[in-house]
């Protein structure tokens, strides 16, 4: 019977203090391992004590102490007036711009406003290597909006500092974007003044007193791939009357494939202050873009000289009285008498400017006073008869390289002479 009750007092005993006993003395031998150092026995019979690593520190502990750690170790390192060269060291930070938020509005403003780019005196810049240039030009950034931080890393640190910094969608600069593969960039920069701005050494090298005036260029497509022969060539300036398209628009940025920061370009000149920005001794030639009219002046036919090309500067309505005058067959005399020569023929003695006019009106009255003024003339490219005139950025390479070419063979012809003497 008193078997019987110690089997039933055992069984009716709670098992709960036996479970934490074992599970406290557990922990009591874990922790006192922890706390003892750790022996290594060698061969030789040598014993070496190995201390143990030192407890986890919390989060915001570990934290501090490293990035005093690090801040130290950059204060033994490197002296205190070191520029930071990585986007981690300079501290920059960036925010994310979700939809509605007003700065992306801007962007289109920008993009679509010719009169807001002016008052504002910004410009939109899209692509990497874009925006890269105008950095190294010395263009002030004002706002970046990127897809991917990676494209942001890849510009110079001391380029962003005081730049807003603003993280968005790639569906985003799509909207934006009319290229067919954006670039995931995009930069709002203030205005470049061709005065400040550095232009690279190489260019500056290689430049030619040779200048190029756009006149009414109207097409964005044109005015860029002009303005990059013209850096190609190595044109000292480039001067935009009013009429132009502006430079600055995204259409001509993408066609000029930087040359907008390779060449000083001076835009909306009236042509009673252009004289201003040309060297001293200057002569303006003036691309003809009406090869029937140029081809008989050339000519003995001096009764085919008011053909009906000249007509063409009688949309000026201050000239509608010398168009009775013309039928009657009275000679005019506002009409400057600019010599016709070709192309090929030496032109580039002085110093030269060269006049390029849109496909649609061609080159201006002013533009042929101011060539008469300097004692230039007409420039044809003879082309086949009944083909229309050249495309106005093809007729510019043509003529600025021509020109290069004149300079480069008159420069070999001196340096001949020099080492004949």
């Amino acid at each position: 019977m008193a078997a019987l009750a110690r089997v039933v007092w055992l069984t009716m005993r709670p098992l709960l203090p036996v479970v934490q006993s074992w599970d406290l003395e557990a922990r009591r031998w874990v922790r006192a391992l922890r706390r003892s150092p750790v022996k290594v026995v060698f061969p030789s019979g040598q014993v070496v004590e190995r201390k143990r690593a030192p407890a986890k520190q919390p989060r915001k502990a570990a934290s501090e102490a490293s990035s005093h750690g690090q801040q130290q170790k950059q204060t033994l390192q490197g002296s205190p007036t070191q520029t930071p060269s990585t986007w981690e060291e300079s501290g920059l930070r960036y925010d994310k711009a979700f939809s509605g938020d007003r700065r992306l509005s801007s962007v289109m403003t920008i993009v679509k406003s010719r009169p807001f780019r002016e008052k504002q005196g910004k410009i939109l810049l899209e692509g990497r290597r874009l925006i890269a240039d105008a950095l190294k030009a010395g263009a002030v950034p004002k706002v970046f909006f990127f897809s991917r931080l990676e494209y942001i890393k890849e510009l110079p640190v001391d380029k962003l500092k005081g730049v807003s910094l603003i993280k968005v969608k790639f569906e985003d600069i799509k909207d934006w974007s009319d290229l067919i593969m954006p670039q995931g960039i995009m930069g709002i920069f203030a205005k470049p003044d061709h005065v400040k701005m550095t232009y690279p050494k190489t260019q500056l090298h290689h430049s030619l007193p040779l200048l190029l005036i756009c006149d009414n260029l109207r097409d964005p497509g044109n005015l860029g791939t002009i303005l990059r022969s013209a850096a190609g060539a190595g044109c000292s300036k480039v001067l935009l009357t009013k009429g132009c398209v502006d430079a600055w628009e995204p259409k001509v940025l993408r066609a000029g494939m930087g040359a907008h920061f390779q060449v000083p370009i001076i835009n909306n000149l009236e042509w009673e202050t252009l004289p201003n920005y040309l060297p001293p001794d200057t002569r303006v030639y003036v691309a003809d873009n009406c090869g029937l009219y140029a081809q008989a002046q050339m000519s003995a036919n001096a009764s085919d000289r008011r053909s009906a090309c000249d007509r063409r500067f009688l949309k000026f309505h201050k000239y509608e009285e010398e168009e009775e005058d013309l039928e009657t067959g009275a000679k005019k005399g506002w009409l400057p008498e600019v010599e016709v020569q070709s192309y090929d023929s030496d032109w580039t003695e002085a110093p030269a400017a060269v006049v390029i006019g849109g496909e649609t009106y061609g080159v201006s009255l002013e533009s042929l006073q101011l060539a008469e003024s300097t004692g230039g003339k007409r420039l044809l490219i003879p082309v086949v008869p009944g083909v229309d005139s050249l495309n106005s950025a093809m007729a510019a390479s043509i003529l600025l390289f021509e020109g290069k070419r004149q300079l480069r063979l008159r420069a070999e012809h001196l340096s001949r002479d020099r080492s004949y003497h």
